[in-house]
Formats: C-alpha cells, sequence, structure tokens
C-alpha cells in the first residue's frame, strides 16, 4: 500500500513538474538598429545570462537589413521593441510616427568629429573652406552646423560630402579632411588598428545640447504592456553584472556571436562600458525638453511638443 502511494505521489509530482515546466515565456522580439555590436552589449547579456528569462521573458534580438525600417515596424506593431536615436525619435514623432522612448541603453552621444590626430586641424575653426564628410543628411549637418556655430563659422563654411558610410576609409585615404557622425567607440579604434589614429572632437562639447545615443521604442499605444517593466528589471541587471563583470561579459558576448570576436570589438567594447545606462528605465526630461528645444531652433522640427507625449517612464 505504501508502495502504491509512493508512487502515486511520484506520478503527481512529475505531472507537476511537467506542467510547470510547459508554462511558455512570454515573447517579445527587439529590432536592432545595425548589426549586433558592443553597443548592444547589455540586450546580449540580458539574453545569454538568463535575465530575461528569469523575468519570464523569451527574447528575440533582430538585425535590420534596413536601419531606416525598425522605427516604422515598431509603430505598425510588428515588434514591441527597436532600438533607436534620441535624435530620431523627435524628429519621427515630428513626422507623426507613433512611437515613444521606454528605456536607454547608451546614456551619452557617441557622435563626433573627427579628423586625423596629424592633421593641420588643431581648432574646428580650422575647418573653414576644407571637405567634411558625412553619411546620414538632414542631422549630421544640423549637428556640424552647431558646432561650426561655435567657432564663428557656418555650414555654408565647409564643403559637405557623401561618403555613404564610408567615413573612416575616406578619412585616411585623405578624400575629406574631417568626418561627422563618427562613433568615437569604434571610428577612433579602427583609425588606430591600422596605424591612422584619429583625434575626436566631441558634439556635447562644442554647442549640441547632451542625449541618449541608444534608446528602446515602442508603440505609443504599447507603453502599459506589463511585458516592459520586466524587460527593463532583466536589462538593469544585465547591466549591473556587465559593469561589475566586464571579462566574464565579453566571453558571453563573443560565444553568442564569435564573428565578433576581434581587437576592433574588443577595444569598443572597454570604451562603451562607461557609456550604458545603470537605470535603463529612467527618464531626464529635462536632457530631452533641451534637445526639443535645440532641433526647433535649428528648424529641424515646428514644435517641441510635451516630453511625455514620445517619452515615457515604465513602472
Amino acid at each position: 500500500m505504501l508502495r502504491k502511494l509512493s508512487f502515486t505521489l511520484s506520478l503527481l509530482a512529475g505531472l507537476f513538474s511537467l506542467a510547470g515546466g510547459a508554462t511558455a515565456a512570454d515573447k517579445m522580439t527587439v529590432l536592432l538598429d545595425w548589426f549586433v555590436n558592443p553597443d548592444h552589449a547589455t540586450l546580449v547579456i540580458a539574453k545569454e545570462k538568463g535575465f530575461f528569462e528569469a523575468q519570464g521573458l523569451d527574447v528575440e534580438l533582430i538585425a535590420p537589413s534596413d536601419p531606416n525600417v525598425p522605427p516604422k515596424l515598431v509603430a505598425a506593431g510588428q515588434a514591441e521593441l527597436a532600438v533607436s536615436y534620441q535624435p530620431q525619435l523627435h524628429l519621427q514623432v515630428a513626422e507623426g510616427l507613433p512611437i515613444a522612448r521606454v528605456g536607454t541603453l547608451v546614456a551619452t552621444p557617441l557622435n563626433s568629429l573627427v579628423v586625423l590626430k596629424d592633421s593641420p586641424v588643431k581648432s574646428i575653426s580650422d575647418l573653414k573652406g576644407l571637405k567634411v564628410g558625412y553619411s546620414v543628411g538632414g542631422f549630421e549637418d544640423v549637428i556640424l552646423d552647431a558646432m561650426l556655430e561655435r567657432h564663428g563659422l557656418s555650414i555654408k563654411d565647409v564643403e559637405l560630402i557623401n561618403v555613404n558610410f564610408s567615413l573612416s576609409p575616406s578619412l585616411i585615404s585623405g578624400q575629406v579632411d574631417a568626418v561627422i557622425g563618427a562613433f568615437r567607440n569604434f571610428e577612433l579604434n579602427q583609425m588606430d588598428i591600422v596605424g591612422k589614429p584619429g583625434r575626436a572632437f566631441y558634439v556635447e562639447e562644442e554647442g549640441v545640447p547632451s542625449y541618449d545615443e541608444l534608446i528602446l521604442i515602442a508603440n505609443k499605444d504599447n507603453t502599459g504592456d506589463k511585458k516592459l517593466p520586466r524587460f527593463l528589471t532583466g536589462l538593469e541587471q544585465a547591466t549591473t553584472f556587465l559593469i561589475n563583470h566586464p571579462d566574464e561579459s565579453w566571453q558571453l558576448f563573443i560565444k553568442a556571436y564569435p564573428d565578433l570576436d576581434d581587437e576592433l570589438n574588443k577595444r569598443a567594447w572597454r570604451d562603451t562600458l562607461p557609456r550604458f545606462a545603470l537605470r535603463p528605465a529612467a527618464l531626464d526630461v529635462g536632457r530631452y525638453k533641451r534637445f526639443a528645444e535645440f532641433l526647433k531652433a535649428k528648424k529641424m522640427i515646428k514644435e517641441t511638443g510635451n516630453v511625455s507625449d514620445y517619452a515615457v517612464t515604465i513602472k
């Protein structure tokens, strides 16, 4: 009798175990802004270390074939989240895209104006009459104009050349004298590795209000999604782990993406670490307001709007 009871209890325990194991995690899709790189380290670590899983989430990270598409797909409700940029958020909201910032990945600008280290350009004022390469028209030239203005120049005092995302090569080859839009954690390292070190002028030190470089956006109507607080909790745990254990985190990163195990990404990893948002859910309303006012002054948007209409704190 005791043997039968023991068997029955074991069977019931097994059934309950199976039932618990069969409970599916909530799926979430995150569209990246570009191919996977160290800028996405906190997302990768949250997934690989199991922080998302511990929150009952099955998160899929997808690199886009076209980096312009993710915000549109989120606006259309075809993905829960996308990685984007604060400056683009202001412009896209002004165009009527129903999206909102719900989290921050990289909390400082990465954008910079770069020249060769041995260039005769020692100050931004030295750019007068020279060639400046860019990749993304409309925004980067506005950033450049603000930097030039601080030194008594304007965008009309330089020759703009579209180098089509070939920033470092165009500078190294002498096609241009400077490039705007170079990420300080990548382009500077790339140039140093090939023996052509560069020197950066940082946008936030040259007349441009500081801003969040990489953010997470959601459909404006979906900011109440109950999965979002859990997602951001997992992301914050991953950020803490990454900062405390950078070497172990790097091993997890390259295990997941072995093709990124090279000198450039290793250096970029090191240089991006201090720039991650330690509190991804936290929102600096003043920062968003100041940047909106900057864009309005530069005639990039007509109205600044209310920050609460396009940036929220998830609780």
